[in-house]
C-alpha cells in the first residue's frame, strides 16, 4: 500500500464524512422546520380556541356555559352569536326609527316655538298702543290721531290682531 492509496483512501473518508454531516444537517434542518411548523400550528389552534371562548362570552345565551360541564360546541356558538347579532341589528334599527321619529317632532316643536316668539314679538305687551291705516303705532290716550293722520277721517283704530295657534 502505497502512500497514494492512503491519500486516496484519506479522500474517500473525508468526502463520507462530508456526506454524513451534510446529511445529518439536512435531516436537522428537516426537524427543525417541523417542530416550527407544528409550534406555528399549536399557536393558531390555540387563538381560534381563545377566539369562541371570547364569542362565547360575548353572547348572552352562552355566557353561563363556561362553568357548566357540558359546554356549547363551536358550532352552537356560532348558532347563538349569529341570532344574537341578528337580535342586535333588529334592536339598532328600532332605535334608530325611534332617533329619526324624535328628531322630527322636535323640528315641528322648534318650529311652533319658533312661530309663538314671532307672535310674540310682534304682539305689544302695551295695550295702549293701537295700529292705524298707515301702520304706525298711536296712542290711545292722544284721541287717536296722530301728527301725519290729522287729514284723516275719525275713524275707529285697528287694533292687531293676536294669532292664536291650537295647541
Amino acid at each position: 500500500m502505497t502512500k497514494k492509496f492512503i491519500q486516496i483512501h484519506w479522500r474517500v473518508i473525508d468526502h463520507f464524512k462530508k456526506q454524513l454531516l451534510a446529511a445529518s444537517n439536512h435531516s436537522d434542518d428537516k426537524a427543525d422546520k417541523r417542530a416550527h411548523h407544528n409550534a406555528l400550528e399549536r399557536k393558531r389552534r390555540d387563538h381560534i380556541k381563545d377566539s369562541f371562548h371570547s364569542l362565547r362570552d360575548s353572547v348572552p345565551a352562552l355566557q353561563g356555559e363556561k362553568n357548566s360541564v357540558k359546554q356549547a360546541s363551536r358550532a352552537q356558538i356560532l348558532d347563538k352569536a349569529t341570532e344574537y347579532i341578528q337580535y342586535m341589528r333588529r334592536k339598532n334599527h328600532t332605535h334608530q326609527q325611534d332617533i329619526d321619529d324624535l328628531k322630527k317632532q322636535n323640528a315641528l316643536l322648534e318650529t311652533k316655538a319658533k312661530g309663538n316668539t314671532q307672535l310674540q314679538t310682534n304682539y305689544s305687551s302695551d295695550s295702549s298702543l293701537y295700529t292705524n291705516r298707515k301702520g304706525s303705532a298711536v296712542s290711545a290716550f292722544d284721541g287717536g290721531s296722530d301728527s301725519s293722520s290729522e287729514s284723516e277721517p275719525d275713524e275707529p283704530p285697528n287694533r292687531k290682531k293676536l294669532r292664536a295657534e291650537p295647541s
